[in-house]
């Protein structure tokens, strides 16, 4: 990739951003509205559906799960403060979103602001992505550690195993290692009290059986769902990470985040969130202004664009190769220490 393609300075990208960030409160409370409500409609629908077929409630889980999407969408635009100009607003509504999303709001914004900060300097990843090893630290690393490594990469494991466990259960309690984030590991606690007492109130209704013959699909594909976005928008060939001291805000947003160009139904379940060179460039955009910020400054149209055809190839995509600035594969890897030992 040529270095730094788009080459905007600081001022020239403000100036350009700055008449998006303006939300509007009826637009905001409009889509919270055709989100939530038909979400609740279709979790009760997939309930009565239990007395027909199990395969019609989880034909109803895929909607559903979309539903869910465009909500953590709407909670990720308040964790920004991008979704109404009051914060007290963003931090009720995100904070009630997080009780069906299953994320602790305080605890997921604090640690999405320091991955926004920080998305592509080699010396600060970990909080917020989704890890990646350079090829030089994955040679250096121990046999075990190799394996470990590469059983959370194996996409089986990173997009259908460890959302779940990752929504379901590792949410429900604070990561005390990072005492980035020792703020808000009370907020972890509420979060999880509010989810139990509403979960204890429908399985007092309809049954524990009913209940996680409903929300189990909803969870798996939603889960699934968002991992698979979060890794597609920055996790692709030619992406951008750099070293501390060269490591640039607009080119880590720019260049590292790609434009994911989604059927126009995917589009509007996920919030429009394949904008994602917008939305790093400037969160505080609400996602429904994203796609007007990009269709009006052809600038932003150098971004990497992927398809849900193309966007596949990124799958195996594990090491951050540092002597060719772009992602390779465990494959690729075996065969570069192949042709540097003179092995054809």
């Amino acid at each position: 990739m040529p270095e730094n393609k788009f080459k905007l300075k600081k001022p020239a990208w403000l100036d350009l951003v700055a008449q998006y960030q303006m939300p509007s409160k009826w637009k905001s409370i409009w889509q919270f509205i055709n989100s939530f409500f038909p979400f609740i409609a279709l979790w009760y629908l997939m309930y009565l559906s239990l007395d027909v077929s199990y395969w019609l409630t989880l034909a109803m889980a895929f909607p559903a799960a979309g539903f869910i999407a465009r909500l953590f969408i709407i909670q990720h635009d308040c964790g920004h403060g991008s979704f109404f100009n009051s914060k007290k607003a963003n931090n009720y509504l995100g904070t009630f979103i997080s009780v069906f999303t299953l994320t602790p709001y305080h605890y997921w914004r604090k640690s999405h602001a320091i991955h926004h900060a920080s998305a592509g300097n080699l010396e600060h990843r970990g909080i917020g992505d989704i890890y990646t090893m350079t090829v030089q630290e994955f040679l250096k690393k121990s046999k075990w550690e190799r394996f470990k490594y590469r059983l959370y990469r194996n996409p089986l494991i990173l997009f259908l195993i460890i959302p779940t466990v990752l929504f379901a259960f590792i949410y429900r309690v604070p990561n005390f290692r990072e005492k980035a984030l020792k703020s808000v590991n009370k907020s972890v606690y509420w979060t999880s009290f509010a989810i139990t007492l509403l979960v204890a109130l429908v399985i007092w209704l309809i049954g524990f059986k009913e209940f996680l013959l409903v929300q189990l699909p909803i969870t798996f594909i939603s889960s699934s769902t968002g991992t698979w976005l979060f890794f597609i928008q920055h996790q692709f060939e030619d992406t951008y990470w750099d070293s501390n001291d060269a490591w640039d805000y607009s080119q880590a947003a720019l260049e590292g985040s790609s434009f994911y160009k989604l059927p126009k139904i995917l589009q509007w379940f996920t919030g429009n969130i394949g904008f994602h060179h917008i939305h790093h460039l400037s969160p505080k955009i609400p996602n429904y202004l994203l796609e007007k910020c990009h269709k009006e400054n052809p600038v932003f149209q150098k971004a990497k664009t992927l398809t849900l055809r193309t966007s596949f190839r990124s799958t195996f995509l594990t090491l951050w190769d540092e002597s060719q600035k772009k992602l390779i594969s465990f494959r690729q890897l075996k065969r570069k220490k192949f042709e540097m030992n003179g092995i054809s």
